[in-house]
């Protein structure tokens, strides 16, 4: 047997081990199994005890897409293969991303390699002895050298980019991963913990490809590099690194026999500390980005039967969870987190983090590291008091503007904003909100708008106008022109209104609006928490809807288009919602109009709801470059847009404790470009970026306008944006 042994192109699995320390290794292994799949029990369970919603459709709707446009989930093959690409991490930051795709691709090719050797040898092996008393395996041949160049690649892929990751995670200066909370408790706090769970990962996995790499060359050397172990051409490598370094066979044989007790026993570590480490992300990120669903950003759920929002952790959908222990702590969410970049005390990060921290707490889950430390139990630590306001600070909450950067940036499809939301629904069942917010909900309850004005007073921007603007009520019309609470009330926007309703009719399209019977949409009133007010103003904008005669929808406001558009259906809503920009785009492109180039320069700033939240980027560029002017875009775009702080209800809270709200941090991005103005194609946004060039001072040197001032001027030549 030694002999033939000597000529098969093969190895011995153990490399020479007794019988005894193979029995340890079993057994070893064994407790391993046992401690891994406990931990992971008790993971399961905690998700299986949320709130199942709609019987778990949320998981069904994985496997078939019900909504065939851009805003839909992905099937679970499309999440396959972005999970595949790592194209959810490589999307923003592509070295990390490629860095990340190495370690994937490298720890599945050996994980692949410990399978098929213990196929091989466990099951194989040990079926063939049992049944005919001889050894059987296919572990050898050309089967072995491609087996060990294939997977040789796989470990060497696993090295460069764990060690990539390493070195960023602990000497990168970059902001998103600096552990300083957003939200700092009085008593002081301490993430000792959370850094140290991060070097034990990332250097339990550095040790584990390392020493499988120096046994491996330590193996070939003790065997005096057998002709057929080029194949094995990295170990081969290291194989002659120690003979160049004296380290001769019998050195290596000795050698290989601790240090391969070494690279077992940390792997066989690592998988028993999986489940209740950061480490567990490996398993829960990719089941988190299969069941992702967008539509749960835009379609915001209803609360749970009961008392209204969250209040204990049987609210929290299994999906809710899962997200949790899915977080990496990369930090993406909290560096573009417009909230936390005013000053607020709002981190998405942070937010995950606590609520998976308390989480795990109100589960009995232990988690070695990975838990922050508070001299007194409050915040994530705290045993008393309601969770939206003692878990969860109220303060924290109410920052939030729901612009779903966090969301659109997570790499693993976390979902921040309606877990925001369902706890907001909580503050605002225990009657606790800003004083301003509560006014402004008082007026929408009470008048229908936030401004408090009476009903008979939304249409009266259109006194002057030259046309009298049809009565959608009275008379059939081919757009329902839906404006909004600014659009219609606010005094700056009056002239961008009667702008709109001056180009529609000279385009001869056929509009109407509802007058005294449209009401706020409700979009940050759902978003703010108050349900009931919500659903109140859909009856009663869907009352009116069914009174008038219309054959689709077309609304100035981002924020009134996505609930129009995304969640209005539910509640009958049948009829196609775009939005202004969209309208004045299509007739460019039917050639219903003809423009004058302006040759201005401008930027064009992507509102949140419009862009990130519906994927409505290319209309309003359309618009613009039918305009003739130069487009500069501003850094941050698209996707990657900055919010201007209005959304979530913010417009109607107090920012004086800003250190600088979102807005001017956003025209002083803009003033860098050089350019004479800032295209807006949102209400909110006219108003909030108005206010901030004064705010910076730049009145002579820069303009808001609206998309339609640049569209009305290219048409019809009179020049109202230096009027």
């Amino acid at each position: 047997m030694p002999a033939m042994l000597a000529v098969l192109e093969t190895r011995t699995i153990f490399g020479g081990e007794t019988a005894t320390a193979r029995l340890v290794f079993y057994l070893l292994a064994l407790l391993t199994l046992v401690l891994f799949f406990w931990g992971l029990y008790r993971r399961v369970r905690a998700y299986r005890g949320g709130r199942q919603p709609e019987g778990w459709r949320w998981l069904r709707r994985s496997v078939a897409r019900e909504i065939p446009d851009v805003t839909a989930r992905p099937s679970v093959a499309e999440s396959a293969a972005i999970i595949a690409a790592n194209r959810s991490i490589t999307k923003v930051k592509r070295p990390v991303g490629i860095a990340h795709l190495l370690v994937f691709w490298g720890f599945i090719g050996l994980f692949l390699a410990t399978s098929i050797l213990s196929l091989d040898y466990d099951i194989l092996g040990t079926v063939a002895r049992f049944l005919t008393g001889r050894t059987y395996g296919f572990f050898q041949g050309p089967f072995y050298l491609g087996y060990n160049a294939v997977f040789d690649l796989a470990g060497l892929l696993a090295i460069v980019g764990t060690l990539a990751l390493a070195l960023r995670r602990w000497f990168s200066p970059e902001p998103q991963l600096d552990y300083r909370r957003a939200e700092v408790p009085e008593e002081g706090y301490s993430r000792s913990k959370i850094v140290l769970g991060d070097q034990v990962f990332m250097a339990g996995l550095l040790l584990i490809l390392v020493t499988g790499l120096l046994i491996q060359g330590l193996r070939i050397d003790g065997e005096g590099f057998p002709a057929f172990e080029r194949w094995t051409w990295f170990g081969w490598v290291i194989g002659k690194l120690f003979v160049s370094l004296g380290i001769g066979a019998a050195a290596a044989r000795s050698t290989h026999a601790w240090l391969w007790w070494v690279h077992v026993g940390t792997a066989l570590a690592f998988i028993a500390y999986l489940p209740f480490s950061k480490a567990l992300h490996i398993l829960s990120a990719p089941t988190n980005l299969v069941v992702n669903d967008p539509a749960n950003i835009r379609r915001l759920p209803a609360p749970p039967s009961g008392p209204a929002g969250y209040a204990t952790l049987a609210d929290f959908t299994p999906k809710e969870l899962l997200g949790f222990d899915s977080c990496t702590k990369c930090g993406r969410c909290h560096y573009v987190c417009p909230a936390r970049t005013a000053g607020a005390p709002l981190s998405p990060r942070d937010f995950i983090l606590d609520l998976r921290q308390w989480s795990d707490r109100e589960n009995g889950i232990p988690l070695l590291l990975d838990t922050e430390k508070r001299p007194v139990a409050s915040g994530p630590l705290s045993k008393e008091g309601p969770l939206a306001g003692t878990v969860i600070k109220e303060r924290t909450l109410w920052s939030c503007t729901t612009c779903m950067a966090c969301v659109e940036i997570c790499p693993v499809g976390v979902e921040h904003v309606p877990t925001i939301v369902q706890l907001r629904r909580s503050l605002v069942d225990q009657g606790v909100m800003d004083a301003t917010l509560q006014g402004a909900l008082q007026n929408i309850s009470t008048q229908g708008n936030s401004f408090g004005k009476s009903a008979r007073m939304r249409a009266r921007w259109t006194k002057g106008l030259e046309v009298q603007i049809p009565d959608a009520r009275k008379e059939p019309v081919e757009y329902l022109w839906f404006l909004g609470d600014f659009a219609s009330f606010d005094e700056r926007l009056v002239q961008v209104s009667q702008t709109l309703a001056s180009v529609l009719s000279h385009a001869g399209i056929s509009f109407g609006i509802l007058y005294e019977d449209e009401r706020n949409a409700g979009n940050d009133v759902r978003r703010v928490g108050e349900e009931g007010l919500f659903e109140m103003l859909v009856e009663s904008n869907m009352r009116a809807f069914e009174k008038a005669s219309f054959d689709r929808i077309v609304t100035t406001d981002p924020h009134s288009f996505n609930t129009l558009r995304n969640e209005y259906p539910a509640f009958g809503l049948e009829k196609e919602v775009i939005h202004y920009s969209e309208l004045l785009a299509s007739l460019v492109y039917k050639g219903q109009v003809e423009l004058k180039p302006l040759q201005r320069r401008v930027t064009y700033h992507d509102p949140c709801y419009l862009g990130r939240y519906n994927r409505v980027f290319d209309a309003p560029r359309a618009v613009i470059g039918a305009t003739g002017c130069e487009l500069v875009e501003m850094p941050r775009n698209r996707t990657n847009s900055f919010c201007c702080g209005a959304g979530g209800g913010r417009i109607w809270m107090d920012d004086s404790f800003l250190e600088e709200r979102p807005s001017v941090n956003r025209i002083r991005e803009a003033a860098s470009l050089g350019v004479d103005y800032f295209v807006v194609a949102c209400p909110k946004d006219y108003a909030m970026f108005s206010d901030a060039v004064k705010t910076v001072g730049l009145e002579g040197s820069m303009k808001v306008v609206d998309i339609v001032e640049l569209f009305s001027e290219a048409l019809l030549g009179a020049n109202l944006i230096e009027a």
